[in-house]
């Protein structure tokens, strides 16, 4: 018989299922599952908070929701591809909270540009056209580190200083520098779309 170092997930999930069939807990596989991703799930987290303290709490609210629905794991992914669904599902959920708390609306609009056309180009592609045409524009114009700054930022609702640190940006002003950049590029391409148009 295996030890229980050497089995791997799915044998693992088997034996806890196997457990609760029988009207076990079937703990003790779980919590080798659970040791074997643990310090992960936590990088994890602090790469989105930047605080020790709220990403052990998070990750023991991943580790207890994964628990709560292990049972319903069906296993057509990968558990630890199911895991950091569930890690960053809960993590961006988390982060949209606490921004909603503190009212920090204003904090994507808190960058420094020049050009008032470019800071306005996201209201005006989502207002003035259609929203294949500004995912034609974000597809042909974007480096492709501007398009997951833009995705994470505005489709996700993940902080700039968060995508910074998540996207490992170093640049003195991170993800924003990004952001500033990918707006100027729209607007840019905007414009030579829109002269086109009204030939």
């Amino acid at each position: 018989m295996k030890a229980m170092q050497d089995l791997d997930d799915q044998e693992l999930l088997s034996r806890f299922q196997s457990d609760l069939a029988r009207g076990e807990s079937g703990a003790r596989w779980v919590d080798a599952l659970f040791r074997r991703y643990q310090s992960r799930v936590a990088t994890w987290c602090l790469r989105f908070t930047g605080d020790r303290e709220s990403a052990g709490d998070l990750a023991q609210e991943i580790f207890l929701l994964v628990y709560r629905n292990l049972g319903s794991f069906q296993g057509s992914a990968k558990f630890s591809t199911w895991l950091y669904t569930v890690a960053r599902n809960h993590c961006v959920n988390a982060l949209r909270s606490k921004q909603a708390q503190t009212q920090r609306a204003s904090e994507s609009l808190d960058f420094d540009v020049e050009d008032s056309a470019a800071s306005s180009v996201l209201d005006s592609l989502e207002q003035d056209e259609s929203l294949k045409l500004m995912r034609s524009l974000i597809e042909q114009n974007l480096e492709p580190i501007e398009k997951k700054v833009m995705v994470m930022h505005f489709a996700n609702g993940i902080s700039l200083d968060a995508v910074s640190r998540l996207l490992g940006l170093t640049n003195a002003s991170g993800a924003r520098a990004h952001i500033v950049s990918a707006k100027r590029k729209l607007a840019r391409a905007r414009e030579r779309w829109q002269a086109r148009s009204s030939k």
